[in-house]
């Protein structure tokens, strides 16, 4: 027996020298297998980097959740009257099925899931329907008092603003990685732009335990700390995009029309204040995307009316524009093709700044007659049109300038055939409101370590180019205003009171979706109405683009009804907002008179108007030789101003004008005009708009106002006839 068990501790003892010495057992490394079974290492999650309008607003952020875990092994609980496993997997997956989102069947198969050697795992988790599980759902599955279930700390990405520039900031969500661990991924707009610099690297710490995960005594820990993703500042502004989600939304309800958009920017910089667009969605919910299309910069438009700012300023530049010129509205025909006005029928001969103020497209097609088809093309390039604007967005579609036909060059100019983005209409008016200076778009204001505040990249503004120049950007900008404050402007509607608002209305044809190249026809409901308009007029601190497509409207409304309600209420607010002041309406009825003797008489007219008064040419317009009343006059809304220049006279229409006016009139033309009667002028012999000469006799009648109003009414007769929404 000695020599037996003697044998047998000699065995054991040369066994234990050897597992010492090699630290193997049977091939396999025991110092390894330790470290499995005790080793530990927890991931410390890196935050996701902020998303932050210019003033520090926060518009996406991680905030706290919790993760769901179940503990399924049954060595887990030590005290059978305080089970820490789950114990009634039936019941617990029943009761969760109320709170997460997975099925009743689904949870059962995890609690109940073995491992690949038939072995029960100490716990399981629920994929992404147990993650991003906020505080009073964690709460109220804690009040079940479910055996096993323990919930630890987790991150999810919070939009705390709701739908706010949702299509521009798009979401963020949690996705499992191929080594089964979780991170949040941008999957739209701005989130999945820049994905890479809002990650962050996640860090570890490792550490030893028990069995049951329990740090042991004495153990050392290592930790590696985790580095947060990069902060990004945008160029919006929380408040103004604020002011633009709330009327569109209003108006979205109210006029249900098929879709919305609309951008507000400095001028002077480029930036991007807001951008919004409808049908929009809730990003913490994704409830209501039906598109993932930022339309500002990824859809094109047959944009309308709004490209006639572009060939007025082509046509000022090019010295192909005469604004007291007449012209033949109505239609134009050009190898065959025929165009018309919005009315179908035109107002007669009209002067082209009445054709601009009108939106007569007939008053383009003239116009491409002086600036000519080519130069008409190059400018709208050097106004950035065909290509991109360079915005720091990923997506941008380049719009097309249609060449192919004569045709082509007449529809263009009036803004049908050709396409644009809204964010090119926008980038383009840059220029009429920063004195031919046209600014590169862009909402990315810096990124920031979030760590330590570093700016890793800050955008500056950018220049694009100068396609006019300051005398003529300001032009356009007071014939701009002209469409506003004009008795036959289209532009009335979108008068702000306090401040001069400039711009162009735009009423578009829409391309039918069956490919044919036709257009929908049948009623004013099928039309993209719009505006892109600036203020204030004389030095420009926003402009505001607003595209209303297929709104449902009222008999009576006209189409810029939806498109004013955005706009006069977002530029409105927000210029109040940015503390630009607005002028006093009081004093505003009144305006003193400068010298004009000297200027040129187009650039006065329209600098007049804008005033609220109304000038009178005496002459074929260019240098001014003599004026009424004279300068330093101070003069009531309303009133007519005499500008006398060299060359022939056309007759105005003196329809309910003052003797006194008459009389100045006829002294400063010396025209032969016979007056008879007194009071207001009711009729006159010579047609308005006819060439006289000194030689030729003129009689105007006129009545008094107790003459007038004791006569009975004249009926009036109306021509019936299909016409388009007013522009």
């Amino acid at each position: 027996m000695l020599v037996i068990y003697g044998g047998l501790f000699f065995a054991l003892f040369i066994r234990i020298f050897y597992i010492q010495s090699t630290g193997e057992v049977k091939g396999q490394q025991l110092e390894a297998k330790a470290a499995a079974l005790y080793g530990k290492e927890a991931i410390l999650t890196a935050e996701r980097g902020k998303i932050l309008d210019r003033n520090g607003g926060v518009i996406a952020e991680d905030t706290l959740s919790y993760r769901l875990v179940a503990v399924v092994n049954p060595e887990a609980t030590t005290d059978k009257d305080k089970p820490r496993h789950v114990v009634n997997p039936e019941k617990t997956a029943k009761v969760l099925a109320k709170y997460i989102s997975m099925e009743e069947s689904e949870i059962y198969k995890i609690l109940t899931r073995k491992l690949s050697d038939g072995r029960t795992p100490y716990q399981v988790e629920f994929g992404v329907a147990g993650r991003s599980i906020s505080h009073e759902v964690m709460t109220a599955i804690k009040n079940e008092k479910l055996e096993g279930i323990t919930f630890t700390s987790d991150s999810t990405r919070y939009y705390p603003n709701g739908p706010f520039a949702s299509h521009l900031i798009g979401f963020a969500l949690k996705e499992e990685q191929e080594d089964s661990t979780f991170k949040t991924v941008g999957k739209m707009g701005l989130e999945y732009t820049y994905n890479k610099e809002l990650t962050g690297k996640d860090g570890s710490i490792q550490y030893e335990s028990d069995i049951f995960g329990y740090l042991l005594p004495n153990s050392e820990k290592m930790v590696t700390p985790a580095e947060n993703g990069d902060d990004i500042y945008l160029t919006i502004d929380k408040t103004i995009q604020n002011f633009l989600e709330e009327s569109m939304t209003n108006v979205y309800k109210k006029y249900n029309p098929e879709s919305m958009v609309a951008v507000v920017a400095d001028p002077k910089t480029g930036e991007i204040l807001a951008m919004s667009q409808r049908p929009t969605f809730d990003p913490d919910t994704r409830e209501g995307l039906d598109s993932w299309n930022n339309n500002v910069i990824e859809s094109v438009i047959e944009p309308g009316s709004t490209m006639k700012t572009f060939t007025l300023a082509t046509a000022i530049e090019t010295d192909n524009w005469a604004p007291n010129a007449y012209y033949q509205s109505g239609s134009y025909t050009l190898l065959g093709d025929t165009i018309r006005d919005h009315n179908q029928r035109g107002w007669g001969p009209i002067t082209y700044l009445q054709g601009f103020q009108r939106s007569s497209n007939t008053a383009m097609a003239n116009l491409l007659e002086y600036i000519g088809n080519d130069t008409l093309i190059d400018y709208f390039k050097k106004f950035g049109f065909g290509e991109k604007t360079g915005i720091d967005l990923p997506g941008e579609a380049s719009g097309t300038l249609l060449t192919n036909w004569p045709i082509n060059y007449v529809t263009t100019s009036y803004g049908q055939g050709s396409t644009a983005t809204p964010i090119q209409l926008v980038q383009a008016m840059t220029a009429i409101a920063n004195d031919g200076e046209m600014m590169q778009p862009y909402v990315i204001n810096k990124i920031v370590d979030s760590s330590t505040g570093k700016v890793i990249k800050e955008e500056k503004p950018t220049v694009k180019g100068n396609p006019i120049s300051k005398e003529t950007a300001k032009q356009v900008r007071e014939i701009l205003a002209s469409t506003v404050t004009s008795e036959v402007g289209t532009a009335k509607s979108f008068a702000i009171e306090g401040y001069d608002v400039a711009g162009k209305t735009g009423t578009a044809y829409i391309p039918r979706s069956d490919g044919s190249g036709r257009y929908l026809t049948g009623n004013k409901n099928n039309y993209l109405y719009s505006f892109l308009g600036l203020a204030p007029a004389d030095d420009p601190q926003l402009i505001v683009y607003v595209a209303v497509k297929q709104p449902k409207l009222e008999a009576t409304e006209l189409g810029s009804a939806p498109v004013s309600e955005v706009f006069t209420s977002v530029m409105q607010n927000s210029l109040k907002y940015l503390n630009i002041n607005p002028e006093d309406v009081a004093e505003a009825q009144k305006t003193t008179l400068k010298d004009y003797v000297g200027d040129n008489a187009d650039n006065v007219q329209v600098e007049l108007m804008n005033q609220g008064v109304t000038p009178v040419i005496i002459g074929d317009g260019g240098k001014i030789i003599d004026q009424y009343p004279e300068k330093d006059l101070s003069i009531t809304k309303g009133s007519i101003v005499f500008l006398k220049t060299e060359g022939s006279i056309t007759l105005p229409s003196f329809s309910n004008w003052s003797l006194r006016n008459l009389l100045v009139y006829k002294m400063m033309s010396g025209l032969t005009i016979e007056i008879v009667g007194e009071g207001y002028v009711e009729s006159q012999s010579v047609s308005a708009n006819t060439i006289v000469d000194q030689g030729s006799p003129i009689v105007v009648q006129l009545r008094t106002p107790e003459e007038i109003y004791s006569s009975p009414p004249i009926e009036e007769t109306f021509i019936d006839g299909e016409e388009l929404p007013q522009d």
